[in-house]
Protein backbone atom coordinates (compact mmCIF):
# COMPACT_ATOMS: atom_id res chain seq x y z
CA UNK A 1 0.00 0.00 0.00
CA UNK A 2 1.82 3.49 -1.02
CA UNK A 3 1.90 5.74 2.08
CA UNK A 4 1.44 8.69 -0.71
CA UNK A 5 -2.52 10.04 -0.10
CA UNK A 6 -4.44 12.16 -2.25
CA UNK A 7 -6.48 14.82 -0.38
CA UNK A 8 -9.52 12.56 -0.08
CA UNK A 9 -7.42 9.53 1.41
CA UNK A 10 -6.22 11.46 4.62
CA UNK A 11 -6.31 11.14 7.58
CA UNK A 12 -8.30 14.00 9.89
CA UNK A 13 -8.67 14.88 13.43
CA UNK A 14 -12.39 13.12 13.68
CA UNK A 15 -12.75 14.37 17.46
CA UNK A 16 -12.51 18.69 17.30
CA UNK A 17 -10.45 20.71 19.71
CA UNK A 18 -11.68 23.94 20.83
CA UNK A 19 -10.37 27.02 23.03
CA UNK A 20 -13.12 29.49 24.50
CA UNK A 21 -11.77 32.41 25.94
CA UNK A 22 -12.99 35.62 27.43
CA UNK A 23 -13.65 37.91 30.13
CA UNK A 24 -15.07 36.96 33.43
CA UNK A 25 -18.80 35.81 33.72
CA UNK A 26 -19.31 36.18 30.30
CA UNK A 27 -20.78 31.76 30.85
CA UNK A 28 -17.01 30.22 29.43
CA UNK A 29 -17.56 27.39 31.48
CA UNK A 30 -21.15 26.91 30.78
CA UNK A 31 -20.50 27.16 27.06
CA UNK A 32 -17.81 24.42 27.87
CA UNK A 33 -20.41 22.24 29.12
CA UNK A 34 -22.37 22.17 25.88
CA UNK A 35 -20.03 19.82 24.16
CA UNK A 36 -20.94 16.37 23.97
CA UNK A 37 -20.84 14.14 27.07
CA UNK A 38 -18.79 15.90 28.44
CA UNK A 39 -15.96 15.30 31.83
CA UNK A 40 -15.06 18.37 33.27
CA UNK A 41 -11.50 18.62 35.11
CA UNK A 42 -12.05 22.25 37.25
CA UNK A 43 -8.82 22.82 37.86
CA UNK A 44 -10.12 26.43 38.41
CA UNK A 45 -12.26 25.17 41.47
CA UNK A 46 -15.18 27.47 39.58
CA UNK A 47 -17.81 24.67 39.08
CA UNK A 48 -19.86 25.92 41.89
CA UNK A 49 -20.43 28.87 39.91
CA UNK A 50 -22.29 26.82 37.08
CA UNK A 51 -26.19 26.86 37.10
CA UNK A 52 -27.03 23.29 38.66
CA UNK A 53 -28.93 22.45 35.52
CA UNK A 54 -25.85 22.56 33.40
CA UNK A 55 -23.50 20.82 35.57
CA UNK A 56 -21.79 17.45 35.04
CA UNK A 57 -19.25 15.12 36.02
CA UNK A 58 -16.42 16.56 36.76
CA UNK A 59 -13.00 16.33 38.37
CA UNK A 60 -12.04 18.81 41.32
CA UNK A 61 -8.29 18.88 40.63
CA UNK A 62 -5.69 19.86 43.49
CA UNK A 63 -2.60 18.49 41.59
CA UNK A 64 -1.87 17.21 38.58
CA UNK A 65 -1.22 13.80 39.66
CA UNK A 66 -5.36 13.46 39.91
CA UNK A 67 -5.37 14.00 36.12
CA UNK A 68 -2.86 11.42 35.50
CA UNK A 69 -4.93 9.10 37.55
CA UNK A 70 -8.45 9.86 36.02
CA UNK A 71 -6.59 9.36 32.80
CA UNK A 72 -4.54 5.87 33.46
CA UNK A 73 -7.22 4.35 35.89
CA UNK A 74 -10.71 5.63 35.67
CA UNK A 75 -13.10 4.08 33.10
CA UNK A 76 -13.77 7.31 30.45
CA UNK A 77 -15.59 5.28 27.81
CA UNK A 78 -18.78 6.95 28.87
CA UNK A 79 -17.73 10.92 27.98
CA UNK A 80 -17.18 12.38 24.37
CA UNK A 81 -15.29 15.46 25.49
CA UNK A 82 -12.40 16.26 27.80
CA UNK A 83 -13.43 20.02 29.65
CA UNK A 84 -10.45 21.40 30.97
CA UNK A 85 -11.36 25.14 32.88
CA UNK A 86 -9.01 26.71 32.81
CA UNK A 87 -6.12 26.35 30.58
CA UNK A 88 -3.65 28.73 32.25
CA UNK A 89 -4.46 26.83 35.98
CA UNK A 90 -3.44 23.65 34.24
CA UNK A 91 0.10 24.64 33.43
CA UNK A 92 0.05 25.64 36.71
CA UNK A 93 -0.52 22.49 38.15
CA UNK A 94 1.71 20.66 35.57
CA UNK A 95 4.57 22.92 36.71
CA UNK A 96 4.13 22.38 40.67
CA UNK A 97 3.71 18.26 39.75
CA UNK A 98 6.68 19.01 37.85
CA UNK A 99 9.13 20.49 40.42
CA UNK A 100 7.73 18.18 43.22
CA UNK A 101 9.08 15.25 41.28
CA UNK A 102 12.39 16.89 40.45
CA UNK A 103 13.33 20.19 42.14
CA UNK A 104 16.22 20.99 39.95
CA UNK A 105 13.46 22.01 37.53
CA UNK A 106 12.35 25.18 39.61
CA UNK A 107 13.85 28.08 41.13
CA UNK A 108 14.05 28.83 44.69
CA UNK A 109 10.58 31.09 44.61
CA UNK A 110 8.63 28.43 43.12
CA UNK A 111 8.74 29.41 39.46
CA UNK A 112 9.77 26.97 36.79
CA UNK A 113 13.35 27.14 35.56
CA UNK A 114 14.45 27.40 31.52
CA UNK A 115 14.82 23.30 31.65
CA UNK A 116 11.47 23.49 33.60
CA UNK A 117 9.66 24.59 30.91
CA UNK A 118 10.86 22.12 28.46
CA UNK A 119 9.73 19.80 30.51
CA UNK A 120 6.42 20.96 30.91
CA UNK A 121 6.35 21.61 27.40
CA UNK A 122 7.13 17.82 26.83
CA UNK A 123 4.44 16.94 29.29
CA UNK A 124 1.61 18.95 27.64
CA UNK A 125 2.60 17.18 24.49
CA UNK A 126 1.88 14.07 25.98
CA UNK A 127 -1.06 14.76 27.16
CA UNK A 128 -2.52 16.04 24.53
CA UNK A 129 -1.24 13.45 22.17
CA UNK A 130 -3.25 10.84 25.04
CA UNK A 131 -6.41 13.01 24.97
CA UNK A 132 -6.59 12.07 21.07
CA UNK A 133 -5.46 8.54 21.13
CA UNK A 134 -8.44 8.19 23.45
CA UNK A 135 -10.20 9.77 20.90
CA UNK A 136 -12.24 12.34 22.97
CA UNK A 137 -12.81 16.07 21.74
CA UNK A 138 -10.98 18.38 24.29
CA UNK A 139 -12.11 21.92 25.61
CA UNK A 140 -9.98 24.27 26.63
CA UNK A 141 -10.98 27.41 28.91
CA UNK A 142 -9.16 30.53 29.35
CA UNK A 143 -9.50 33.92 30.54
CA UNK A 144 -8.62 36.60 28.49
CA UNK A 145 -5.57 39.28 28.71
CA UNK A 146 -4.87 42.05 26.76
CA UNK A 147 -1.66 42.88 24.85
CA UNK A 148 -0.17 45.81 23.17
CA UNK A 149 1.26 46.07 19.78
CA UNK A 150 2.32 49.82 19.44
CA UNK A 151 -0.89 51.31 19.72
CA UNK A 152 -3.08 48.50 19.05
CA UNK A 153 -4.95 46.55 22.20
CA UNK A 154 -4.99 42.98 20.91
CA UNK A 155 -7.13 40.07 23.10
CA UNK A 156 -5.33 37.01 23.19
CA UNK A 157 -6.31 33.78 25.37
CA UNK A 158 -4.41 33.75 28.91
CA UNK A 159 -2.13 30.69 28.53
CA UNK A 160 1.21 31.33 29.78
CA UNK A 161 4.30 30.63 27.78
CA UNK A 162 5.21 28.48 24.90
CA UNK A 163 3.01 26.08 25.88
CA UNK A 164 0.13 28.21 25.28
CA UNK A 165 1.38 28.90 21.22
CA UNK A 166 1.61 25.08 20.99
CA UNK A 167 -2.11 24.93 22.41
CA UNK A 168 -2.93 27.22 19.57
CA UNK A 169 -1.41 25.56 17.05
CA UNK A 170 -3.32 22.14 18.26
CA UNK A 171 -6.73 23.62 17.72
CA UNK A 172 -9.59 23.24 15.23
CA UNK A 173 -11.95 26.25 16.95
CA UNK A 174 -10.99 29.38 18.86
CA UNK A 175 -13.94 31.03 19.84
CA UNK A 176 -13.71 34.85 21.90
CA UNK A 177 -16.68 35.90 24.26
CA UNK A 178 -17.80 39.01 24.63
CA UNK A 179 -20.73 41.33 25.92
CA UNK A 180 -22.21 43.20 22.95
CA UNK A 181 -24.28 45.45 24.77
CA UNK A 182 -26.47 42.96 26.72
CA UNK A 183 -25.96 40.07 24.53
CA UNK A 184 -23.48 37.39 24.52
CA UNK A 185 -21.33 36.83 21.04
CA UNK A 186 -18.68 34.49 20.79
CA UNK A 187 -16.65 35.31 17.51
CA UNK A 188 -14.36 32.42 15.80
CA UNK A 189 -13.02 34.46 12.72
CA UNK A 190 -9.14 36.25 13.74
CA UNK A 191 -9.35 39.76 13.19
CA UNK A 192 -6.92 42.88 14.62
CA UNK A 193 -8.62 42.48 17.93
CA UNK A 194 -8.74 39.22 18.96
CA UNK A 195 -7.50 35.91 18.02
CA UNK A 196 -9.55 33.21 16.72
CA UNK A 197 -9.31 30.28 14.63
CA UNK A 198 -12.85 28.56 12.59
CA UNK A 199 -12.46 25.16 10.69
CA UNK A 200 -15.61 24.33 10.16
CA UNK A 201 -17.41 26.90 8.35
CA UNK A 202 -18.96 28.66 11.57
CA UNK A 203 -20.82 32.57 11.23
CA UNK A 204 -18.30 34.68 12.15
CA UNK A 205 -20.16 36.06 14.82
CA UNK A 206 -22.76 34.34 16.72
CA UNK A 207 -25.24 35.24 19.13
CA UNK A 208 -25.37 32.76 22.36
CA UNK A 209 -28.30 31.92 23.94
CA UNK A 210 -29.59 32.37 27.57
CA UNK A 211 -29.78 28.65 28.77
CA UNK A 212 -29.67 29.84 32.25
CA UNK A 213 -33.15 31.98 32.32
CA UNK A 214 -34.25 31.25 29.15
CA UNK A 215 -34.65 27.62 29.54
CA UNK A 216 -32.75 27.21 26.39
CA UNK A 217 -30.82 23.92 25.36
CA UNK A 218 -27.15 23.94 26.31
CA UNK A 219 -25.97 22.44 23.00
CA UNK A 220 -24.23 24.86 21.29
CA UNK A 221 -20.59 22.81 20.92
CA UNK A 222 -22.92 19.45 19.97
CA UNK A 223 -24.25 21.08 17.37
CA UNK A 224 -21.22 23.09 16.20
CA UNK A 225 -19.07 19.39 16.59
CA UNK A 226 -21.85 18.03 14.30
CA UNK A 227 -20.96 20.96 11.42
CA UNK A 228 -16.86 20.24 12.14
CA UNK A 229 -17.96 16.47 11.17
CA UNK A 230 -20.17 17.89 8.45
CA UNK A 231 -17.54 19.99 6.83
CA UNK A 232 -14.71 17.19 7.23
CA UNK A 233 -17.29 14.72 5.15
CA UNK A 234 -17.59 17.83 2.51
CA UNK A 235 -14.41 18.70 1.75
CA UNK A 236 -13.51 14.94 1.22
CA UNK A 237 -16.31 14.74 -1.36
CA UNK A 238 -14.96 17.89 -2.53
CA UNK A 239 -11.65 16.21 -2.62
CA UNK A 240 -13.32 13.10 -4.68
CA UNK A 241 -15.38 15.61 -7.10
CA UNK A 242 -12.08 17.85 -8.13
CA UNK A 243 -10.18 14.33 -8.76
CA UNK A 244 -13.11 13.29 -11.03
CA UNK A 245 -13.03 16.75 -12.72
CA UNK A 246 -9.57 16.83 -13.55
CA UNK A 247 -9.70 13.40 -15.49
CA UNK A 248 -12.47 14.78 -17.50
CA UNK A 249 -10.61 18.15 -17.92
CA UNK A 250 -7.53 16.27 -18.68
CA UNK A 251 -9.50 13.58 -21.19
CA UNK A 252 -10.98 16.74 -22.72
CA UNK A 253 -7.37 18.84 -23.67
CA UNK A 254 -5.83 15.35 -24.82
CA UNK A 255 -8.34 14.65 -26.95
CA UNK A 256 -7.86 17.74 -29.13
CA UNK A 257 -6.03 16.70 -32.52
CA UNK A 258 -6.93 19.84 -34.71
CA UNK A 259 -7.95 23.19 -35.08
CA UNK A 260 -11.54 21.88 -34.94
CA UNK A 261 -11.10 19.72 -31.98
CA UNK A 262 -9.79 23.22 -29.96
CA UNK A 263 -12.62 25.29 -30.89
CA UNK A 264 -15.37 22.62 -29.62
CA UNK A 265 -13.13 22.46 -26.20
CA UNK A 266 -12.97 25.89 -26.20
CA UNK A 267 -16.45 25.94 -26.23
CA UNK A 268 -17.29 23.52 -23.50
CA UNK A 269 -14.83 25.11 -21.75
CA UNK A 270 -15.77 28.80 -21.83
CA UNK A 271 -19.80 26.91 -21.03
CA UNK A 272 -18.44 24.70 -18.13
CA UNK A 273 -19.11 26.68 -14.95
CA UNK A 274 -19.09 23.71 -12.41
CA UNK A 275 -15.36 24.30 -11.46
CA UNK A 276 -13.88 22.83 -7.86
CA UNK A 277 -10.94 24.66 -6.35
CA UNK A 278 -8.70 25.96 -9.31
CA UNK A 279 -9.80 23.59 -12.00
CA UNK A 280 -10.67 26.65 -14.25
CA UNK A 281 -7.24 27.53 -13.57
CA UNK A 282 -5.82 24.48 -14.66
CA UNK A 283 -8.32 23.57 -17.48
CA UNK A 284 -7.24 26.98 -19.38
CA UNK A 285 -3.26 26.35 -18.45
CA UNK A 286 -3.92 23.04 -19.63
CA UNK A 287 -5.58 23.88 -23.23
CA UNK A 288 -3.38 26.94 -23.71
CA UNK A 289 -0.15 24.55 -23.72
CA UNK A 290 -1.75 22.07 -25.38
CA UNK A 291 -2.96 24.81 -28.71
CA UNK A 292 0.78 25.92 -28.44
CA UNK A 293 1.91 22.57 -28.62
CA UNK A 294 -0.01 21.61 -31.70
CA UNK A 295 0.81 24.85 -33.04
CA UNK A 296 -2.75 26.09 -33.33
CA UNK A 297 -3.05 29.67 -33.14
CA UNK A 298 -6.71 31.49 -32.54
CA UNK A 299 -7.56 33.65 -35.34
CA UNK A 300 -8.73 37.18 -33.85
CA UNK A 301 -11.99 37.87 -36.85
CA UNK A 302 -13.17 34.56 -36.91
CA UNK A 303 -12.35 33.36 -33.45
CA UNK A 304 -11.81 30.08 -34.32
CA UNK A 305 -8.05 28.29 -34.19
CA UNK A 306 -5.92 27.24 -37.19
CA UNK A 307 -2.77 26.08 -38.12
CA UNK A 308 -0.06 28.64 -37.04
CA UNK A 309 1.64 29.54 -40.75
CA UNK A 310 5.41 28.77 -40.87
CA UNK A 311 7.72 32.18 -40.24
CA UNK A 312 9.83 32.80 -43.78
CA UNK A 313 12.75 34.31 -43.33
Amino acid sequence: MSLIKKPHELKTQVFPSVLIYGQPGTGKTTLSLSAPSPLMFDFDNGIHRVNTRHQGDTVQIDSWQNMIDVLNNEDLSSYKTIIIDTAGKMLDYMGAWIIKNNPKMGKANGALALQGYGERKAEFRNFLKKIRIMGKSIVFVAHDMEEKDGDQKIIRPEIGGSSGSDLVKELDLVGYIEMIGKERVISFDPCEKYYGKNTCGLEAKIKLLDVVNGGQSNDFLTRAFVDYQNNLEKRKQLGIQYLELMEVIEGKVESIESPEDADEVGVWAKNFTEHIWDSKLQLMARFSNKVKELGFTLNKSTRLYEVKEAETV
